[in-house]
């Protein structure tokens, strides 16, 4: 495969000042440079992106992710290693990168443009359909100072996708924009993919990653902790959310001691009816108390999630040791298929997690009827 991106043992530092020189005569008495810092902002980052793949980039505040995209674009050089790029690239990293507040929407067309190689003479022909897809023909001549953030990424975003660049790179920026663009700028990532174009996202939608990227590296203080399929990152990712889990294809503990160990059909197997109940028992060990709720996602085969579990509704309680929990799933709607199985113990608000097993087990559900997709609806026709 021909590699489109190569990163090859990155380092950025940056130097953080305590102590800075307030005048020449303080640099004149006081000649050293004062006192600093080292920030090891990428610690030896190696991966490669091929020719039409699209990669994920996940990691947690702070981990490094949006200073590999710079690196990546070009806007910052690394302290050490390389990056190479081949073919035409366009970065969407932050809101209003690359654009004049004092200019209009239409001059930070041509201006971005031309930073990505565009002449004017070729946004010309383009500029009707990056307005078009911005959806900002009432406002394209104002200056851009009075832009909402949605409306800075409506038009960085078009300018971006226009273009068509060999190399897209996406930074966060499209968590800003409401629902109905985001998904019209998901349907253009997916075109972008039709096309055989190679896509670099970072997101920090999980769920996203999974179901649009081929696989995805996972950052940690800004060291690579793993370069695998689109699912396996994700359990990482989720495993080094929980502050100091220990990864492993097995289990997720954090500190605090709670793990879920096992899961059981209960007539020994994961053959399941549509319609019918579904019941199954799940292991966990703790060491302490622990008020919370269980949840349960199911992912079908193409990587798509078809439910998580409302924490609200199944709280538990676990006390010291090792416990069994029941847990039975009224008249199952799932239609035909294998679906993976994913389970965790979370706060009754789920913004805590205090253990979370990836792909625990395979749920093969079978359907008798002669409807098609995922959900079984039980319609009452009068």
């Amino acid at each position: 495969m021909a590699f489109v991106v190569e990163v090859q043992n990155v380092d950025k530092h940056f130097r953080l000042h305590k102590e800075r020189h307030k005048s020449l005569k303080d640099r004149v008495l006081h000649p050293g440079q004062g006192s600093f810092t080292d920030l090891h902002v990428l610690q030896d980052v190696s991966f490669n992106i091929g020719s039409g793949e699209t990669v994920g980039v996940l990691g947690r505040n702070g981990s490094g992710k949006s200073t590999l995209l710079k690196c990546i674009c070009g806007v910052l050089q690394p302290t050490s290693g390389q990056i190479l790029v081949r073919g035409e690239l366009a970065g969407l990293l932050e809101l209003g990168a690359g654009f004049q507040p004092e200019l209009s929407g239409r001059d930070n067309i041509y201006l971005s443009a031309s930073m990505l190689g565009l002449s004017r003479r070729k946004v010309d022909g383009l500029i009707d359909e990056i307005v078009e897809f911005s959806e900002l023909e009432k406002f394209i001549d104002s200056p851009v100072k009075f832009f909402s953030s949605g409306m800075y990424v409506r038009l960085g975003f078009a300018v971006a996708v226009t273009a068509n660049p060999d190399v897209l790179v996406v930074d966060e920026v499209l968590a800003v924009g409401d629902e109905r663009f985001q998904a019209k700028c998901m349907d253009r990532i997916r075109q972008f993919q039709a096309d055989g174009r190679t896509i670099l996202l970072v997101s920090h939608n999980a769920d996203q990653v999974r179901a649009l990227c081929d696989r995805a590296v996972v950052l940690e203080k800004g060291r690579l902790v793993a370069d695998a399929p689109a699912g396996e990152a994700v359990r990482v990712f989720r495993e080094h959310l929980l502050g100091g889990a220990t990864v492993s294809s097995e289990t997720t503990q954090v500190d605090g001691g709670v793990v879920i160990e096992s899961m059981r059909g209960s007539n020994g197997s994961f053959m399941a009816q549509t319609g019918q109940r579904f019941e199954f028992e799940v292991t966990i060990n703790s060491q302490m108390p622990v008020e919370g709720a269980f949840v349960m996602e199911l992912y079908s085969q193409a990587g798509k999630l078809v439910v998580r579990t409302d924490p609200t509704q199944t709280p538990v309680s676990l006390s010291p040791g090792t416990q069994t929990l029941s847990v039975a799933i009224e008249d199952l709607p799932l239609m035909d298929g294998s679906y993976q199985v994913n389970l965790g113990i979370v706060s009754s608000e789920g913004n805590t997690v205090f253990a979370w097993r990836e792909q625990i087990a395979a749920l093969e559900v079978s359907y008798a009827g002669r409807g098609a997709g995922l959900v079984a609806l039980r319609l009452n026709v009068h």
